[in-house]
Order: C-alpha cells, then sequence, then structure tokens
C-alpha cells in the first residue's frame, strides 16, 4: 500500500542516504518520457521539500530540456536490501548551471566531479514510499569510474566543444549549454 506526505521525513532521508543509485523520469507536452539511472554520490536533500542532484554530461541532456519545457520530475529510490521499500519524489525542478548567479552557494553541498555540467534542484510536491516487495535482493560492489576518467582525459577545449554543442533534446527542444569545465586537476575526489 501507498503512502503519500508533503515532505521528507527523517526515514525517507536516512533510506535516501543508503542507496547507490536512483532514477529520474521527465516529460514534456510532446515527445518521448526520459528515464535515466543515476549512480556516484551526487545526490543531496537540502532539506525536506528540497534535494538536488549534480549531473556529468552524458550522451543527451534530456532531463534539462524537458524541465525547461515542463518542470515535473519524478525521483525513484529503491531499497535493494531490507527493509523492502521503494521511494518516490514527485516535483518540479530546474537546471543551474556554473554561470547562473546560483551556482557557488549551490555546488559547495557537492563534490565537483571532472565533467560535471549542472545541478538540478527540486522543489518536492510530494513523497510517495510503497512496499517494494518485487525489487529484488542486490549489492553494490563499486561505481564504474569509466564516465569521469573519460570527462578528465577529453581535455577543457574538445569537452566544452561537445558540450556547448549539444543546445537542443532529441526531441528538438532547447537546453542550455555550460560554460565552465571540470577537470581532474579542479576536483578533489575522496576515496
Amino acid at each position: 500500500m501507498a503512502d503519500f506526505s508533503e515532505a521528507l521525513s527523517e526515514k525517507h532521508i536516512e533510506m535516501i542516504g543508503k542507496q547507490p543509485v536512483f532514477f529520474t523520469a521527465t516529460a514534456a507536452a510532446n515527445g518521448r518520457i526520459n528515464l535515466s539511472p543515476k549512480g556516484y554520490d551526487c545526490f543531496r536533500v537540502l532539506g525536506p521539500k528540497q534535494v538536488g542532484y549534480l549531473d556529468l554530461a552524458g550522451s543527451g541532456n534530456e532531463t534539462h530540456a524537458h524541465l525547461a519545457a515542463d518542470g515535473r520530475i519524478t525521483l525513484m529510490f529503491c531499497n535493494f536490501d531490507r527493509p523492502a521499500l521503494i521511494l518516490r519524489i514527485y516535483g518540479t525542478g530546474r537546471a543551474i548551471l556554473p554561470q547562473d548567479s546560483e551556482w557557488e552557494e549551490l555546488a559547495a553541498h557537492f563534490e565537483l566531479f571532472p565533467g560535471t555540467r549542472q545541478i538540478f534542484m527540486i522543489d518536492v510536491e510530494s513523497v510517495q514510499t510503497s512496499c517494494g516487495w518485487g525489487v529484488p535482493f542486490m549489492e553494490f560492489d563499486r561505481e564504474r569510474d569509466t564516465l569521469k576518467k573519460a570527462h578528465a582525459q577529453l581535455g577543457e577545449e574538445a569537452w566544452l566543444k561537445k558540450v556547448q554543442g549539444r543546445t537542443t533534446s532529441i526531441d528538438g527542444l532547447p537546453t542550455r549549454a555550460t560554460d565552465r569545465y571540470f577537470g581532474a586537476s579542479d576536483v578533489v575526489e575522496s576515496q
């Protein structure tokens, strides 16, 4: 049975903090629905009604395009251990890029990785928990470092050219490009 609340509780926050992966879903009025898995230590609860996650450049920029067009986002966390639990955050979001006035204050909450493109801020509208009895038991082994290595090895000029050329979604919706490169020398990674 599903339970809804208007904000994240301490119990919700504790469950979220234990998950090595979460999923994001966004859509605009027309076109494809985007569903993406997210790893790394990139999610932060900033308050009971606000969360954010650090986004690295990938194959597209669909979340940014959808949030600019529509604003709606759903985040899902699954507990792959005990107790069985699924937690969804429903809200509205927006992209904060390094050139935005909010960047410095917001970025202080995150460890910046090579390839950091933007931070998505989400205002929580509701939180839903459900049983998760159909979710399998799984053990976390380790993060893949391939994406961070690829960004670090590309270099500033090539990386900026690549990401600044991605100003539309696969359905033709506009996005804003970042103007800053975070390479290996710009970030301190924890081990």
